[in-house]
């Protein structure tokens, strides 16, 4: 049997397995566990469903990604993970994200908070040497670094505002960090069974997620998978390369752009409306672009299936840019900042009616 055949058993096997895996974990924890990530009536959550579900869908993904930790050492034994900083700050980097949403899930706890947790975040990933290197001066990078995580983490937060958003999202953009990986043959790598792991639990998660959904993500899950997008996307997409290996500014932005599409353009409407309001951005509230494509009559399910075509153009445009396009020219800024700003002209124009709905 051929080399690549038989990686390509080792891991559908490997990606069945947590699919499997997660939906027994979702289902056990949906008959045994009754209040976690539900609060009380009088503490102040705003959720689209008029139904107390269980936020309890974060357990399993980072279950599966300490799984898919522990595949790893077991698929290559002499790649020593404990030998791999960087590896290690993202492992640490999520287990703060993770006990953080899980604690926020339990005791709804304060926002200065959740702020020192992602600020020790991305500080961590910084001494691990996973940052974004966009400048020539490393101070400039590591700044960047720690608004992109703090950024990302509290965006992934805020998508979480309607069955299956969040979780078809993040496929989506860990999608394009796979097959970034995947196009340079590093199937061998930690960040490829991690990434293909928690891709698997989350299609396991959606199962539960989809309208008429049985669970939430919760911010156990919204923190953890923000963290674990953030990082990811530091490696793949910030400090991604043309086809030929090399590196543009302008390529770096539009990737990202086009990439994170939908958390940029959701979150910055959020922030435009609120502000013109006058209210504070941080404040949870119907007002998010799938609830006024809900406003406008589409179902859930349909405003799900609107989020998930936009994310699969999106993928595709990343694949063209990683697989086709050798040198970056001007042209090539112009058509996706044409597809960028069209997405957002079209979503944020559609916020602005049924204003009295919010």
């Amino acid at each position: 049997m051929e080399e690549n055949q038989y990686i390509f058993i080792v891991y559908a096997i490997f990606s069945i397995s947590i699919v499997l895996f997660s939906l027994l974990m979702n289902t056990i924890l949906l008959k045994f566990i009754t209040n976690l990530g539900i609060r009380g009536k009088e503490q102040p959550v705003i959720r689209w469903s008029n139904v107390a579900k269980p936020a309890i869908g974060g357990i399993s993904l980072y279950l599966s990604f300490l799984l898919s930790t522990a595949c790893y050492a077991i698929f290559f034994p002499a790649s020593p993970l404990f030998h791999d900083i960087e590896a290690l700050g993202v492992i640490g980097a999520t287990v703060l994200a993770f006990l953080m949403g899980l604690a926020d899930d339990a005791y709804n706890t304060k926002p200065w908070l959740k702020f020192f947790v992602q600020l020790l975040c991305g500080g961590l990933l910084i001494l691990s040497g996973n940052y974004i290197s966009f400048f020539e001066n490393d101070w400039l990078n590591y700044i960047l670094t720690v608004v992109w995580i703090i950024g990302i983490m509290n965006s992934i937060n805020m998508l979480d505002n309607m069955d299956g958003i969040t979780a078809t999202v993040s496929i989506f953009i860990l999608l394009i960090c796979l097959i970034f990986l995947a196009s340079h043959g590093s199937y061998a790598s930690f960040d490829f069974i991690v990434i293909l792991g928690v891709i698997s639990s989350l299609i396991a998660f959606l199962f539960h997620n989809w309208h008429p959904s049985k669970m939430f993500m919760g911010d156990t899950g919204s923190q953890f998978l923000g963290m674990f997008i953030a990082a990811m996307a530091i490696k793949y997409i910030w400090n991604s390369t043309t086809y030929q290996g090399t590196t543009n500014e302008f390529q770096q932005i539009f990737t990202v752009l086009i990439a994170f599409i939908l958390p940029i353009v959701d979150t910055t409407s959020v922030v435009i409306n609120r502000l013109a309001r006058k209210q504070s951005p941080f404040i949870g509230g119907k007002d998010h672009t799938t609830h006024h494509l809900s406003y406008l009559g589409l179902s859930d399910g349909r405003v799900g299936f609107v989020y998930l075509g936009i994310s699969m153009i999106s993928l595709i445009i990343c694949i063209g840019i990683f697989k086709f396009i050798d040198t970056w020219r001007w042209y090539h800024s112009l058509i996706l900042l044409s597809y960028f700003l069209v997405v957002f002209a079209t979503l944020f124009s559609i916020t602005q009616m049924n204003k009295d709905r919010r």
